[in-house]
């Protein structure tokens, strides 16, 4: 073989080499999360939608008004509603039983500021990226940015009560949300530190 056919073999293989190379995925920098389907934005995503779609969540968001009570969301006793401000009408003011920490021998659950979430705010009857979208809307979420937006949903004492409900009536203690506080604060973070993104429906 003559060099030139040998040298522009030599190339050709070269050539088939940078290619094969250039079609893998780099795995320095973000990009690799990016090229993978972003799996660690979704697990975070997926792990705080789990929170926020609990029935500690939900009850407070209601799509008719009428707050929630139980696993099981049943209407709020007494006929209750939303009422002035959030916080029901005069003669059932919810502050008239839930004070700012659980009654453990009535059974009454409390926390500072308890309240409906305001009427923006429904969650009730809608996906997991609905109630998504909807948080990151400023008009919904109450003119909150991304950083109060954090704050508010990791910090914020009627918020974090979740984790603490106490018992019923009947003295059996309530389901908590399906991923421990520190996880859930943790998810939170990453979510939106990784540009909030909701996934495709």
């Amino acid at each position: 073989m003559g060099k030139s056919a040998f040298g522009y073999m030599f190339f050709g293989f070269l050539l088939t080499g940078v290619v094969v190379a250039m079609s893998y995925p780099s795995t320095k920098g973000e990009n690799l999360s990016v090229l993978l389907d972003n799996p660690v934005e979704d697990e975070a995503y997926h792990k705080m939608m789990d929170v926020l779609m609990s029935p500690r969540c939900v009850n407070c968001h209601p799509s008719d008004n009428i707050p929630k009570q139980g696993d099981d969301r049943h209407p709020h006793y007494f006929g209750m509603a939303r009422g002035e401000n959030n916080l029901g009408y005069q003669a059932t003011n919810c502050t008239t039983c839930h004070q700012t920490e659980n009654n453990r021998y009535s059974g009454v659950p409390g926390a500072p500021e308890w309240s409906l979430a305001p009427d923006k705010m429904k969650w009730e009857g809608l996906t997991r990226n609905e109630i998504a979208r909807s948080m990151l809307n400023r008009q919904h979420n109450g003119d909150r940015s991304l950083t109060e937006l954090e704050h508010h949903l990791t910090e914020h004492e009627l918020v974090l009560w979740a984790w603490k409900p106490g018992v019923d009536a009947q003295g059996i203690p309530r389901e908590p949300p399906p991923v421990p506080l520190e996880e859930y604060r943790a998810a939170v973070k990453e979510w939106i530190e990784n540009g909030a993104i909701v996934p495709e429906d």
